[in-house]
Parts: structure tokens; sequence; C-alpha cells
């Protein structure tokens, strides 16, 4: 048992380094958004990495540049183990999370809608040495490889623990402001906006799919109850499919609800000001969470098979929905509150992320059957 534990504990985790993997592309995506208008602005990039600091910066900036490359060093310096440990993944994660920061640096240069700054060069460097230092201290106790490995073991039924991911990503497809309560994968709005760029008219396709059919008040009630529910039920569903019947499934659909949730509000609360933390909770959208959690009571103890097959069709419903029904008028008369503009970098992460993640979320159902270690 002793020699089997040892053994485990040098197993590299391909969790944290999938996990790594996906951060650093966030951070690519956000620091390079919206990845048009790319021209050379007749000086080298690295000039301005050279110059002095500027001189008008707000401590919301710094702080949010920080604190975005602090998960990238915990990250990083868990990854590589137990290939580098203690001080020499503490300096691997430093130089290549500044290495992440001067390469977006030298690219925003060439951005007309992103500035390029040493001091947001420095300021990550800093959230990277953050996030290494902790990582680094933190990583024998909270990130052994045998620990994780006999949680991965007991718990889930894949023999990746990369699967968790995509739950885990879940709570984050909350940031970006939708017109329904989990009403993710909107592709079609993304469409119309690049038809209306090349026709050089505005066009909207869930407009012509409808055919001009505006919905009542009760409509929306209802369209924003199945949405909520139906999305809701097949992310946690999601969970409930990785998970083996050994586990703790009630308190981690629960957990996960619960930190969706809390996400949802305080991304609201950052967005639209702490009073309107909760302006996501309509009429709807508990009549959706009241269905939703009663069609999860009926499901958690299914057997898994039945539990993927809905995920599936729920998800697909939700998307259907999302995508055909008009624009929640409540919905848009908030987002006229909303400056987009020092947030963009999030704005594009998160409006990526919610698009995505019930796409990747079917993708791995409809795939996972052969990456089972037995049939279902």
């Amino acid at each position: 048992m002793s020699k089997q534990l040892s053994t485990s504990f040098h197993r590299p985790s391909s969790f944290l380094r999938a996990a790594a993997l996906v951060y650093v592309f966030l951070i690519v995506y956000a620091s390079l958004y919206p990845f048009s208008g790319w021209q050379f602005a007749g000086v080298l990039p690295l000039v301005s990495l050279y110059g002095p600091l500027p001189r008008y910066w707000t401590w919301f900036d710094v702080l949010i540049n920080i604190a975005g490359y602090i998960p990238l060093g915990i990250l990083l310096v868990t990854a590589v183990s137990p290939l580098l440990r203690g001080f020499r993944a503490f300096v691997f994660a430093l130089i290549v999370g500044t290495l992440l920061s001067l390469a977006m640096e030298v690219m925003q240069a060439s951005l007309p809608s992103r500035v390029s700054s040493n001091l947001d060069l420095i300021t990550n460097a800093c959230g990277t040495f953050i996030g290494a230092f902790f990582g680094s201290m933190l990583s024998p106790v909270i990130f052994r490889e045998d620990r994780m490995h006999y949680f991965s073991q007991r718990w889930q039924r894949f023999k990746s623990s990369r699967v968790l991911i995509i739950p885990m990503l879940w709570p984050l497809a909350q940031i970006y402001p939708q017109n329904y309560l989990f009403g993710h994968g909107d592709v079609l709005q993304v469409i119309s906006a690049g038809l209306s760029a090349f026709f050089g008219h505005p066009f909207d396709l869930s407009y012509q799919i409808m055919v001009g059919y505006q919905l009542t008040a009760e409509q929306y009630w209802l369209s924003e109850t199945i949405i909520t529910a139906t999305g809701m039920t097949g992310a946690i569903l999601v969970l409930l499919y990785i998970l083996h019947k050994t586990a703790p499934r009630i308190q981690l659909a629960m957990l996960m609800l619960a930190v969706t949730l809390l996400a949802k509000a305080m991304a609201c609360a950052l967005f639209f000001g702490p009073e309107n933390a909760l302006v996501w909770l309509t009429p709807g959208a508990i009549g959706g969470l009241l269905v939703g959690s009663l069609m999860l009571f009926g499901l958690i103890f299914s057997p898994q098979l039945i539990q993927r097959r809905m995920a599936i069709c729920l998800l697909l419903i939700c998307l259907l929905a999302v995508n055909i029904l008009p624009d929640n008028q409540y919905f848009v008369s908030t987002l006229q509150t909303w400056s987009q503009g020092r947030f963009l970098n999030f704005n594009g992460v998160a409006r990526f992320m919610a698009m995505i993640w019930p796409f990747v979320a079917i993708w791995f159902l409809l795939r996972s059957i052969y990456n089972l270690p037995h049939s279902e």
C-alpha cells in the first residue's frame, strides 16, 4: 500500500496541467480581444515598454492585472510537479508568466483598441510572483498528486481528471451578462453581427426565424423559466455523469450551483453596481430554479446513461431557445447601464466562455462513452 501511495505521489496531475493550459488560453484571448484592426504603429513594439510609467492609471487596473495572473502562477507551479518542485517550480512559473505577459504587451502594440503598457507588464509579473509563491507553499499540502489521484479514482468515473474542467468552467460562464439566466450559447447573435457588417445593414437571424413575432410579458416569463431550468439541470447533470456513485453527489451538485449563483451575483454587482447584484433573479429565473431543482431531484440517482442522454437533450433545448427567442427587453434596458470599457479584457473572454460552454459540454457528452473504463 505504501509503495502504491509513493508511486501515486509522483504521478503528474493531468487536471492541473489542462487547467494551466486553459488559463493561458483565456489570458491570450482576454489580452488580444477583439482581434481586429491589426496594424504596425511604425515603432518597435518594445519601445513603449522601455519608456516611463504611464501618467494616468487607476488602482482598479493595477489590482485587476495582479489578480488576473495570481491563478496563473499557482497553476504553473502545480502543473510542473513532480518534474519541478519548490524553488525551481517557483522560478519556472515566474519566468513563464512574465514572458507570457511580455508577449501579450508586444502584440497589443499592434491593436488600436488596446494600449501596451510597461505598468501592465510589471503588475502581471507581480501577480505571477504572488501566485507562484503561494503555489509553491501550498502545493505539498493541497495539490499533492497522491491526494488528488485518490479523490480522482474514488469520486469520478473517468481515467483522466481533465474532464472536471468542463463543469468547473460553468460558473465562469455566468460572468458575461446574458438575456436569460443560464442562457449560454447565443451564437446567432454573433453570426447576425457578422452578417450585418458584411451586408452593411442590420441583420437579425433570430428575428428572421421567428418571422418578427414578439413575445408577451407572460411568454418572456415562461421562456426564462424554461431556459433557466434546462440550462441548470443540463449543466449539473454533466457533473453528476462524471462523478462515481460513491461520491457525495448531492453535496457537490449543491456546491456547484451555489458557486455559480455567487459568481453571477458578484459579476452583476461589479458590472451594474452593488445594488444590482441580484438583478438576474427575476420571477422567470426563480421559477426556472424551482423547476430545475425538481428535475434534478428525480434525476440525481438515475442511471448515468439516462443522465448523459437527459443532459444532452436539455442543453440542446436550452441552446435552441436561447438562439431563436428575441432579446429580453428587460435585460436590454439593464445592459444600457453597463460600461464595458474598463472591463474590456474580461468582456471578451467572458463572452467567449458563455458562448462556447454548452457546445463543449455537449461534445464531451457525445464522445465520453469511448473514454469510460467500462461500458455504461
